[in-house]
């Protein structure tokens, strides 16, 4: 029995903020969705746009435009909200277009870098050169948790 294992790919959903691409494990998303009537949520922080009722299932909604310090823009036909799944609970990330699915080689995936642009490298797990492309992958864990620890925060 051999010990080495094969390299594997990294399925990913690839979308789009301003003029870069990130990209996110595709097992982490549940659905990709147009832009849906938002309902505000009174107190919540800027980057936490409301909830909606996504088939039943009340699910907040998150900006990443503003969650990652971009400017806000008006939505348009390419808008998108990825639905993503952690621990357990769905919460919607609003993106200005959901571009792809990629298998990204492992080993084309090199540890961040110090700076990337004005995103801070807390939310970053890494980046990948894929042909002429540069996919900038979010930790979803570190960029969601950090809401919650924020929101808190701000009431505390």
């Amino acid at each position: 029995m051999s010990t080495t294992s094969p390299v594997q790919d990294i399925k990913v959903i690839v979308f789009q903020i301003k003029d870069k691409e990130y990209a996110i494990p595709v097992e982490k998303v549940s659905g990709i969705e147009k832009l849906l009537h938002i309902t505000r949520v009174p107190k919540a922080v800027p980057f936490v746009k409301g909830v909606i009722n996504l088939r039943g299932v009340i699910t907040p909604i998150i900006d990443l435009r503003t969650r990652f310090g971009f400017e806000e823009v008006e939505y348009n036909d390419s808008t998108r909200i990825i639905i993503v799944v952690l621990d357990d609970m769905e919460v919607g990330l609003i993106v200005d277009s959901a571009n792809d699915v990629l298998d990204i080689p492992v080993e084309s995936i090199e540890p961040q870098p110090e700076v990337v642009g004005h995103l801070a490298s807390e939310y970053i797990s890494g980046v990948a050169k894929i042909e002429k492309r540069l996919l900038v992958l979010i930790n979803l864990e570190k960029a969601l948790n950090l809401e919650v620890n924020e929101i808190v925060r701000k009431e505390g």
